[in-house]
């Protein structure tokens, strides 16, 4: 079993990044669960989201404490948020950030690192510094836990006809531009 858990900020879509993470995996045919983590919090206040995805099915109802993959919407959780908390000895933090993976292994001795500058590539494909959807594209480099082209359908189903193909082009971008170490 694969088990995620997404940081971000409120309103920086998290919980939709999860959410359409599980729904291509279940279209590819494997088992999934998604669910936030938060309270009353407050547009911008940090969150979390988890996701699980396995091939057989996942009786588990349980926040992730010991994660393979962490990604980090928001580059600033990282100094007041310990979101490798737990996380697996082999396990992947996925950052949007324009720093080097090397750099960040560096400054906050992750194991795994993959980076991509998300909100460049948000700003420039989406005209928003909104990156759920251009952070999907670095997990799926860093994770490989399903295809790039297994997020088109959910993606275009969730933002509709017009934000569809922008959102699934900046994941695609976001793929290529992510760098892994």
């Amino acid at each position: 079993m694969i088990e995620i858990r997404l940081h971000g900020r409120g309103g920086q879509g998290g919980v939709t990044s999860a959410e359409l993470l599980a729904k291509a995996a279940i279209a590819e045919g494997k088992f999934a669960q998604a669910f936030p983590s938060f309270g009353p919090e407050r547009r911008g206040a940090p969150v979390m989201a988890f996701v699980r995805v396995d091939d057989q099915k996942i009786r588990l109802r349980e926040k992730i404490y010991s994660p393979n993959i962490v990604l980090v919407l928001d580059p600033t959780l990282l100094d007041i948020v310990n979101v490798a908390e737990g996380l697996s000895e082999d396990g992947v933090v996925v950052v949007n950030s324009a720093l080097t993976p090397e750099e960040l292994k560096q400054k906050y001795g992750f194991p795994k690192v993959a980076t991509v500058d998300a909100n460049k590539v948000a700003m420039e494909e989406l005209g928003v510094p909104i990156t759920n959807t251009t952070m999907l594209g670095a997990l799926l480099k860093a994770s490989g836990i399903i295809g790039v082209s297994d997020m088109e359908e959910p993606i275009n189903n969730r933002f509709g006809g017009k934000l569809g193909p922008k959102n699934y082009k900046a994941l695609e971008r976001a793929y290529s531009e992510t760098n892994v170490a």
